[in-house]
């Protein structure tokens, strides 16, 4: 298969994509991102006295315990969230698998651009980085771009741009993938991915 002037893997940009693969590894990265930390108290953690509210019987009124128990505004909360860890684990194959997949739906629909160089200049500025778009035509599609290995100029010159994302080879994900218009790929970075994918 060719992208622009450039031969490609067909088993690494040409295979066939099944949604259901990617999805799974798309939730998987996403669980894994989540931080848990939500927390709410239970009617035990709560600073209230333990005192009964009011008696049993002869008031009239309903029934009632501490002033924490949940059914109480300011109340404890019942089967509340509590701090937890939402990473799994995904076989290895199912990841490079759903990896080659994002790349090949990239190519098939024509939205990989394959550059030999990004000359941006020694110092990072942000006016190099929206030219480098708008020579290429891509300056308002959101565009992953992805280096060898990481380069400071290239990521800072593009971090200020919100829909303009820099990684290097080893961060390259699915869901960064599947959330670009373009992806963008210097040369030097294919050996990279078919490392990745192949390994």
């Amino acid at each position: 298969m060719k992208i622009g002037k450039i031969e490609v893997k067909d088993e690494v940009f040409n295979v066939r994509v099944k949604k259901h693969v990617l999805w799974e590894v798309v939730k998987w990265q996403l669980s894994s991102r989540r931080q848990g930390t939500h927390s709410t108290k239970t009617r035990g953690e709560l600073g209230y006295s333990g005192r009964k509210l009011l008696p049993q019987k002869g008031t009239g009124n309903a029934r009632h315990g501490d002033r924490g128990a949940n059914i109480l505004v300011g109340g404890g909360v019942a089967h509340g969230p509590k701090p937890r860890d939402y990473s799994y684990s995904l076989p290895k194959k199912v990841k490079k698998l759903a990896l080659k997949m994002a790349l090949s739906d990239k190519a098939q629909n024509k939205s990989i651009l394959i550059v030999d160089t990004i000359e941006l200049g020694d110092v990072p500025k942000t006016k190099n980085a929206l030219e480098f778009l708008k020579k290429n035509k891509i300056d308002s599609e959101k565009v992953l771009i992805v280096t060898p290995q990481k380069d400071e100029v290239i990521y800072k010159s593009f971090r200020n741009l919100p829909n303009a994302k820099v990684l290097p080879v080893e961060g390259l994900n699915v869901y960064d993938i599947l959330w670009s218009d373009k992806l963008v790929i210097h040369k030097d970075a294919l050996e990279g991915i078919y490392k990745r994918v192949e390994a």
